[in-house]
């Protein structure tokens, strides 16, 4: 890597304004504190991981950040507006959305209820659809400004997935979105793009079939795709699906 691309990636979060939701665990929590550096305005969204969002701004505001846990449950509309009416209030311009919150029920097709099913919708899709929309008028104030939806490995495809159903769904209705929303926002300077890792060392179960690079993926891993597309030398990369999947699933 140059030193000037270095340099950009290095500050594609510095002195800028960022939502990740599902910032208390998992690879949300990677995702914010790799973006935690100085001058940063960090909006860490949580739900059920309220003690781990308090632990992320603590070692966020150590790297010189400033850290802001923002509570919402995300399937519900009316908590989404509250929240980024909270986030409007305390910034004017938004740099950097990260759609990362979802829900993988490890549960059969013929066991989901209904009820199951239209939670893991709502928050793993219609979240992404309602934030974005919520998050234009700052966007467009932020300017050059990026949206990540995580996906996974599958979110491109439609095939059949007789587990953890209405997540597959989610994330190919999220894909669907981040094409849509890239075209509608590619002239106000705002990319939409979908990162979407494979099987990772955290991943729930077992791959299924062998990753042909002959290891699970890592965060560092997915973490090294986000600053691409953080990249300013990225403005012209919207509307795709950067897979991060050592070959599996293909």
């Amino acid at each position: 890597m140059s030193e000037s691309n270095a340099t950009g990636r290095q500050g594609a979060a510095a002195g800028r304004s960022v939502l990740v939701t599902g910032a208390g665990r998992g690879l949300g929590r990677a995702i914010a504190l790799h973006l935690a550096r100085p001058g940063t305005l960090l909006f860490l969204h949580h739900h059920a991981s309220g003690d781990g969002a308090r632990e992320v701004q603590r070692e966020a505001e150590a790297k010189g950040a400033r850290a802001v846990p923002l509570g919402a449950d995300l399937a519900d509309a009316a908590s989404r507006e509250r929240m980024m009416a909270e986030l409007a209030r305390r910034c004017g311009a938004l740099h950097v959305l990260v759609n990362n919150a979802g829900i993988y029920p490890q549960r059969g097709l013929l066991d989901t209820s209904a009820a199951e099913w239209q939670r893991v919708l709502d928050v793993t899709c219609s979240a992404v659809f309602h934030l974005t929309q919520l998050a234009v008028p700052l966007l467009q104030a932020g300017a050059p400004a990026r949206v990540i939806n995580i996906g996974d490995s599958a979110a491109d495809r439609v095939s059949a997935h007789t587990t953890a159903t209405p997540y597959h769904v989610a994330k190919l209705g999220a894909h669907v979105l981040t094409r849509s929303f890239a075209a509608v926002l590619a002239p106000q300077r705002i990319t939409v793009n979908q990162l979407s890792p494979g099987f990772l060392e955290t991943s729930v179960g077992e791959p299924g079939s062998p990753v042909p690079a002959g290891r699970l993926g890592t965060f560092a891993d997915v973490l090294a795709a986000l600053d691409f597309l953080l990249d300013p030398a990225a403005e012209y990369v919207t509307g795709a699906n950067l897979v991060v999947g050592g070959g599996w699933n293909l």
